[in-house]
């Protein structure tokens, strides 16, 4: 059992036996397999191939989200058979089970979007269900569309079993015209396209070139930074974020987190004795320096709530602060996964913040190592001994601070999310215009009414209002690609898309439906907004806004039953990571 950083214990419900899994004689699964009364129960498992060996064995869990709805999960069949295969070789017992998503990408821009973060909860539920309920002693956590990421680490942490995270691996760029691409590029495609400046016959090329197969978005999108954060957490074995989805690396990848999870039930390395504070600062250090999506910010949040570990939003941008951005990769650059695979993958960078002393090396990992010295044994290249113009030295970096910067004031007091990708304005100001959800904000935008300077608002999109904090990629790639991402500011208490650059801000808290500054907004609010003083105000006195407040009146709930309206009552903020467990929701001052 660790400890928290407020010295409070970290590890399974009070009402959950622990087990050391250190001496079989105690592995969880005996409750199932041991013992006459259990007869019943072994015959279960025989009738589905299962031998006295195997029951003699740890059992171990691979929950599987593998789906025909998206190329992230199409091919994770041949994923969790690695680890399964993988499992079985290190003598443990593979039992695979299946789990929900839902493609962002397909489901971007429709009402549809508003599951993608309620899919999140939905996995790591169904996980720990199925974990608690069957008995298992550990756990290969399979993952491919961006929420299954986060939510197979949620379960892992909440089962407290000792666990693997395992990506599924990025989708390799298309072709199109003698360039990379990617869906970044179809997306913003839309915008060039309703601007006149790309032709329709040209986009449906794009279209059918820029996602060649399997796999996961292939730039720094919100399943590589989440896959890249599941390294610098210490839930998964250096070099294993990168290898691409159709690759003969990523079937060893899994084959051997199948062995490794087999070792961490025998040697009882359970989340609570790896992870720490330390562990989710090394997480936004890695964040910052390669320009992760801001899902990570509210991911990183929920993960830590649920392990128990104080972190707050405000700590994101003190990391950012001191920790350079190292890395230009898509949605800021032109670089994507597989061309930081070809020269070491995500490990080069962790070595260069590594090297200057800005990675807690003491930060313990799955593998019973620490991070600091899984690094040195595997010693990858140093960033100026490489042939990458995208990859810089700590010394001469990209810029001098992290990408992710945390905006506060009286529009957002509990603090909004930015990504900084390129050469936006650190100082944008101007009159507002108000949207109540995203789709009136997508017509004004694609009718060519944006100009130069604008401010959109986008509201009632939070996790309550939404509910489920819908991305708007097709927004704000719309406004990219008719030429605005560097002089058009968009700010929303909803979601951007990792694939989002640009002047975007997202995550504003409180959130519109719960009576957030957001919601007192109205058409032609001067709104200030300065990205290095970390502002985003709106020009009006307090006693002009406390008037506000006392006529404003909350929404109707978008949904009156069903799964949204559950978890659109069960949301906390999305400073807290958008938890639906009360419980893990600090006060905030």
């Amino acid at each position: 059992m660790s400890e928290s950083t407020d010295g409070e214990e970290v590890g399974p419900p009070a009402d959950e036996e622990e087990f050391d899994h250190s001496k079989p004689e105690e592995l969880r699964s005996r409750e199932v397999t041991e013992g006459a009364e259990r007869a019943p129960h072994r015959a279960m498992f025989r009738a589905m191939g299962f031998t006295d060996e195997d029951m003699g064995s740890p059992m171990i869990g691979v929950p599987n989200p593998a789906a025909d709805v998206t190329p992230c999960n199409v091919h994770l069949d041949d994923v969790a058979d690695g680890a399964i295969e993988g499992v079985d070789g290190g003598g443990g017992m593979p039992i695979e089970f299946g789990t929900i998503t839902i493609s962002d990408a397909i489901s971007m821009g429709t009402e549809g979007m508003k599951a993608s973060l309620i899919s999140r909860e939905v996995i790591a539920d169904s996980v720990e269900l199925v974990a608690f309920g069957e008995r298992i002693d550990g756990l290969v956590t399979v993952a491919g569309c961006d929420k299954n990421l986060p939510g197979m680490m949620m379960a892992a942490i909440r089962t407290d079993l000792p666990s693997v995270f395992l990506y599924g691996g990025s989708i390799m760029p298309g072709e199109h015209d003698g360039r990379e691409v990617t869906i970044q590029n179809v997306f913003e495609g839309v915008g060039s396209v309703s601007d006149g400046e790309m032709s329709p016959e040209e986009l449906d090329e794009l279209e059918r070139q820029a996602c060649p197969g399997a796999g996961s978005c292939g730039g720094m999108f919100t399943a590589n930074t989440m896959a890249s954060l599941s390294e610098a957490l210490g839930f998964a074995p250096l070099g294993s974020a990168s290898p691409p989805a159709e690759s003969e690396e990523r079937e060893e990848v899994a084959r051997e987190a199948g062995e490794l999870a087999v070792e961490a039930v025998e040697a009882d390395r359970r989340p609570s004795t790896f992870l720490s504070k330390a562990s989710f600062e090394n997480a936004i250090a890695l964040q910052v320096a390669v320009g992760g999506s801001t899902n990570g910010v509210l991911h990183l949040l929920a993960l830590a709530a649920e392990a128990g570990v104080e972190l707050s939003i405000e700590e994101f941008d003190e990391i950012s602060r001191r920790t350079p951005k190292i890395a230009d990769l898509q949605p800021g650059g032109e670089r994507v996964m597989n061309d930081l695979h070809e020269v070491g993958g995500v490990p080069v960078v962790l070595s260069a913040l590594y090297e200057a002393d800005l990675l807690a090396g003491e930060a313990m990992t799955v593998t019973g190592n620490a991070i600091g010295e899984e690094l040195e044994a595997l010693d990858p290249p140093a960033i100026s001994d490489l042939d990458a113009d995208y990859l810089y030295p700590v010394s001469d970096p990209k810029d001098e601070q992290g990408a992710i910067r945390i905006l506060t004031g009286n529009l957002a007091p509990d603090g909004a999310v930015i990504k900084v990708t390129g050469e936006e304005d650190p100082v944008h100001e101007g009159p507002v215009r108000v949207f109540e959800a995203e789709e009136p904000a997508m017509k004004y935008v694609q009718e060519g009414k944006v100009e130069s300077g604008d401010v959109l608002c986008i509201r009632n999109e939070g996790p309550r209002g939404g509910p489920g904090m819908r991305e708007m990629l097709g927004v704000t790639s719309a406004v990219a690609g008719q030429g605005h991402a560097d002089d058009v500011a968009l700010f929303t208490d909803g979601r951007f898309s990792g694939a989002t650059r640009g002047f975007s801000i997202g995550h504003v808290a409180p959130e519109a439906a719960v009576g957030g500054p957001i919601g007192l907004l109205e058409d032609g609010d001067v709104v200030r907004i300065d990205v290095e003083q970390r502002v985003l105000e709106v020009d009006a006195s307090d006693d002009e806004l406390a008037r506000r407040q006392a006529e404003w009146e909350p929404p109707e709930p978008a949904y009156a039953g069903g799964v949204l309206a559950k978890y659109g009552r069960d949301f906390g903020s999305a400073a807290d990571g958008a938890v639906t467990n009360p419980g893990l929701v600090r006060e905030r001052e």
